[in-house]
């Protein structure tokens, strides 16, 4: 994952943000805090907050954490 900067948004029932978090950075990945430009993945869960509105703007692809499990 090292090409790809993920940012986290909303709660997950099986997994913590720290989990998902070091899942990303275990694979080379980076954790992002807040949506941009240079944003590759937003993880949603559920509640997800304003920064759903913003990557949706940015036309970042939203991926589910069912998706980040296959991606790994």
């Amino acid at each position: 994952l090292s090409d790809y900067r993920f940012v986290i948004t909303g709660s997950f029932a099986d997994y913590s943000r720290e989990e998902i978090e070091r899942m990303i950075k275990e694979r080379g990945g980076s954790v992002q805090s807040a949506v941009n430009a240079k944003t590759s993945f937003l993880v949603v869960g559920k509640d997800p907050g304003s920064k759903l509105a913003k990557a949706r703007d940015l036309g970042i692809t939203i991926i589910t954490i069912g998706d980040l499990v296959k991606m790994l």
